[in-house]
């Protein structure tokens, strides 16, 4: 009877110690996800800005255009709930400092609206007019958002009136750095193949064949379509870098990625993706999708420093 209630005895006392043993790691990792929910919304996206540099080499670039700076963000998502319009100030604060040779855009201004369209137009105007009010050549293009809450016509009249030029499937003529004449480098701006825009063929049609180029699109997956040469650097956005980035698990993250997003959610694309003499690099973008949560895809503003390759 002694040895049956010593054992009893005993069974309770583990069974003590793997509730308490249980109930400690709960807690453990509830205080860990605060943490990190924490971090994700108030930390990555609001305070740490990545700063991406990166070089190009383009096939006959001008000595105007040797060294020149290109600089890049996208992917605002204004009109998310507690979008990162803070952040967007400092991206284009420091985008007006470095003084580039043109800013590109590449599309999703807009995320949704609760208010008039026009109101949410009104915002992203406001936070971009420091560049051209510092008479930086700024272009866009279109993201699937921008399609999605039917705001292309006002974002595009508000965007050229204020002196941002959008390319929808079209290519344009830069202006050489310091007011220089026949730079002879065209900007390609492809439209969102997420919402069935992008006619890459078409935006190339006026661009002569050995003519040096940039390429801006919304959707990275447009990248395969370019013929080979045809985009010797191309940037794009969409992807937020998967916004919630598990580490050394690229090929999960918070965003539904297509399986070919997933290929080049960030960075430069794989070799093997896209055509013989093609580039691309993806930036995370500023702004939210779903949530207002980044962890491991911070914020980025990239520079592009071009040289004759």
């Amino acid at each position: 009877m002694h040895s049956f209630a010593h054992a009893d005895g005993g069974r309770r006392r583990r069974r003590g110690r793997a509730r308490s043993w249980f109930t400690g790691l709960v807690a453990v990792l509830a205080v860990l996800g605060l943490v990190v929910t924490g971090y994700g919304v108030a930390v990555e996206p609001r305070l740490i800005l990545d700063e991406e540099r990166i070089q190009a080499r383009i096939p006959g670039l001008s000595p105007e255009w040797e060294g020149a700076r290109v600089m890049v963000f996208s992917d605002l998502q204004v009109g998310m709930w507690w979008d990162n319009t803070s952040m967007i100030d400092r991206v284009v604060e420091n985008t007006v400092a470095a003084d580039p040779a043109a800013v590109l855009l590449p599309g999703d201004f807009l995320y949704q609206s609760e208010t008039s369209i026009q109101e949410r137009v009104d915002d992203v105007t406001r936070l971009l007019e420091p560049l051209t009010a510092a008479q930086i050549p700024v272009y866009a293009v279109m993201g699937n958002h921008d399609y999605a809450v039917g705001a292309v016509e006002e974002l595009t009249t508000a965007f050229e009136d204020q002196g941002v030029e959008v390319l929808a499937n079209e290519a344009v003529l830069l202006p050489a750095p310091g007011g220089g004449r026949g730079s002879g480098l065209f900007l390609v701006g492809v439209g969102p193949a997420a919402v069935g825009k992008a006619e890459p063929e078409e935006a190339l049609d006026d661009v002569p064949e050995a003519a040096p180029r940039l390429v801006m699109m919304h959707n990275p997956t447009t990248f395969p379509e370019l013929p080979a040469g045809a985009a010797p650097m191309a940037v794009a956005g969409h992807t937020h870098c998967g916004q919630i980035a598990v580490p050394l698990l690229s090929r999960w993250s918070y965003l539904g990625l297509s399986e070919e997003e997933e290929l080049v959610a960030d960075g430069f694309a794989p070799e093997g993706y896209g055509a013989e003499g093609n580039e691309m690099f993806v930036t995370c973008g500023i702004g939210f999708s779903l949530l207002p949560v980044r962890i491991n895809a911070p914020p980025q503003l990239v520079t592009i420093e071009l040289h004759r390759a």
